[in-house]
């Protein structure tokens, strides 16, 4: 799996891991809110979004 593109929106910063070859996430991390995109490809493909307010 390879990233393109991940621009956060203002006042956003963003990070990505990949801890295997088919999985990928992406975070987006504000004041007071976190999004959290996993994707993989294995068994099939499918992404996991998380969202945190604090």
């Amino acid at each position: 799996m390879c990233l393109i593109s991940a621009v956060p929106a203002l006042g956003f910063k963003v990070s990505t891991a990949q801890n295997a070859d088919h999985t990928l996430t992406v975070t987006f991390t504000g004041s007071g809110h976190t999004s959290q995109i996993t994707a993989t490809i294995v068994p099939s493909a499918r992404a996991a979004v998380r969202e945190t307010s604090f």
